[in-house]
This record gives structure tokens, sequence and C-alpha cells, in this order.
């Protein structure tokens, strides 16, 4: 196995919670690398589904340093847009990528973190884990699974809507990936949408300006010890974006309870009626990535990380960055992961001295 050198610093992750980590380690004056599992610039924006676009605009879609310019004729950028500014972002600022490169485990090492990849080891004094949720979707188990003969896919695999023409399709899930899905098939495809409860939309003029503001301000009352407002999710689950409120107000998106079972040919409802079905798409979630930190044995509730902000609680040379809230208000989108990745690379400048 290939040894390279020590360096300060491993970020675990190229997507856009790794560049922003990289962006300020550098501005720290630290000595890093970053390893990346994909084959090209873009993170998870690389294969999502064609029509999605951001909650917000470019303006309000950046990372650190650098505003991600609008896209001709579209308020809310598309993915496209988003994998090209990454791949600039990460152009600009002479990040040092290593790419593709999978990380196995993170071991202790004496004074050192040990990084075990599939092209060789690294020894760091600290280690920033950005590798996100996309690699880890999450379908729930559901009676009959593996009893159903038809087309089972999740959010992940899904692409176009042309994939599904005139065929019977069931969306499973209530937040924002289901609703944005159902929307794409609603026209061209028998769909049937399935959600636990009636979905929740937040206001057709809120966008993700709002949510990170309201995701701000949750962070900064808990940690005044304020009471807790909710945050985003107190104020719905569906941010109703253009396509989504277009099939909304058409009547095309009418939700129905989900299903007991799954059968060979479709679903069985609780009242014991059925349904047919082609393909079931599920939007039911993803969990976090960390496998490569098994070998630290910090494990916490729900598959989490117990963390200090960013810090991981049993190993103070661990941070943990674009998670989700528990890693920093907001911290899994463009706009909200600079202020965390800000505050790691702080603490680790100050924890290495």
């Amino acid at each position: 196995m290939t040894q390279h050198e020590a360096v300060d610093v491993v970020v675990i992750g190229g997507g856009q919670a790794g560049l922003a980590a990289g962006y300020h380690l550098r501005r720290a004056g630290l000595d890093f690398v970053v390893l990346d599992a994909g084959t090209a610039p873009g993170g998870a924006w690389r294969q999502t589904w064609d029509s999605l676009h951001l909650f917000s605009p470019a303006a309000y879609s950046s990372l650190p340093g650098r505003p991600m310019p609008p896209q001709p004729g579209e308020t809310y950028p598309d993915a496209a847009h988003v994998v090209a500014y990454l791949t600039a972002y990460e152009q600009r600022y002479d990040l040092p990528v290593h790419r593709p490169v999978r990380v196995t485990g993170v071991h202790r090492d004496g004074e050192r973190l040990r990084v075990e990849t599939d092209s060789g080891t690294w020894r760091a004094r600290a280690v920033v884990s950005a590798t996100g949720t996309w690699s880890r979707p999450f379908v729930p188990a559901v009676p009959g699974r593996t009893e159903y003969q038809g087309t089972q896919l999740h959010t992940v695999e899904y692409r176009r809507p042309s994939d599904f023409a005139g065929r019977k399709v069931i969306v499973v899930g209530g937040g924002n990936s289901g609703a944005q899905i159902a929307a794409d098939l609603a026209y061209g495809s028998d769909l049937t949408w399935t959600t636990l409860r009636e979905p929740r939309y937040l206001a057709d003029d809120i966008d993700g300006r709002a949510l990170f503001d309201h995701a701000t301000a949750r962070r900064r009352a808990l940690d005044e010890g304020r009471t807790d407002t909710g945050g985003v999710a107190s104020l719905g689950d569906i941010v109703a974006v253009p396509p989504v409120r277009a099939a909304r107000d058409a009547g095309l998106l009418k939700p129905q309870p989900m299903f007991a079972r799954l059968t060979e040919t479709g679903v069985e409802r609780p009242d014991g009626t059925t349904a047919e079905a082609d393909a079931i798409i599920w939007c039911t979630g993803f969990r976090p990535a960390l496998s490569h930190l098994a070998p630290l044995g910090l494990r916490g509730p729900r598959g989490h990380v117990p963390t200090t902000n960013t810090q991981a609680v049993g190993e103070p040379r661990l941070h943990l960055l674009g998670y989700g809230d528990w890693t920093g208000p907001a911290s899994a989108t463009l706009i909200g992961v600079g202020r965390p990745a800000r505050d790691a690379a702080r603490a680790i400048a100050e924890l290495l001295g």
C-alpha cells in the first residue's frame, strides 16, 4: 500500500462541504489534502435527476469567497450549473483534491490519525469528514419488498419522466424529493403519490434564503439558552418550487395514505384493497455516510457521531461537516456550509497550535 506524506489535515469528500473546508483551511495556513471518491468535481450534484433546481437564487447559493454567478434564464439554477460552479471554485482556489480516492477507514495512530484508502495511506494531525448522505440512500423495511416484481428505485437512481411515460408509478415520500419527482411524473405517467402524512407545504414565497435564516436563528436561540424555535421543520416539509406549485395547483398532486405492503404486482392498502404498479420510486431520504469512521468507535444515536458544533466529542482531532443541522445550521446546503467550515478550520488551527 502506498504511503503518502504526512499532512496537517485530511478532508474526506470533495463536494460542497469539502471545498468549503478546503477554502478555510487554506486561509488558516494549514497543509491539507481533499480526498474525493468521485471521478470529477461536483459532488452529489453530478448524480441528480435532470429537472432538479436549487431552492434559492444563485446569489444565495454561494460557497465562501466566490459568489455563484446567475444562470441565464433561470431564477433558481439547475444541477448542471451547480456542478460548473463547484468545478470553477475548486480550480479558482487551486484546492489539492485527489480523485478518485475512496477512504476505507480512519484509525488512531499515536499523535496522528491514519487515513486508509484504496490508493494509499495518509497520516494527518486532524481529519474533516465531509462525505454527506447521497451515497447512503434509505429504503424502509416495508413488508413484501422482496416479493414485488416491478421496478424499484430510490431518489438517487431517478433521472427523467420519459423513462416512465405511460406507466403506473408510485412515488413514496412526502418531503422535497418526493414532491419534486411526483411533479416531474404527474403529466406523462399514471402517478400515485404516497405519503405517511398529509404533505406540509411551506408558504409559496419561502425559498432557501428564508430557510437558512430560520435555521441560523434556531441555532442562535439554542446557543443562548432560549426556547427552541423548531427550526426549518416547524415551517413545513416541502418548498413549493415552481414545478411543484404548478402541479399542485393543477390538481395533479393528490397524496394517498401509505400502503401496508407490497405484492408481486403492486401494493396492498391498509383496508385490504390493492393497486397495480409498474414502478415504485422510494423518496425516503438518506443516512450519513460514516462507515469510514467505524474504526474510531464514535457511533451514537441514529447513526450520528456525537459532536460539539462540528467537533467529535470522542475524538477532538475529527470534525464532521455538512451532514445536517447537527453539524451546523443548514450545513448540508451551499449557503449554510460556509460558517461551520470556517469554525472547523479555526478549531483545527487552534488545536494544532
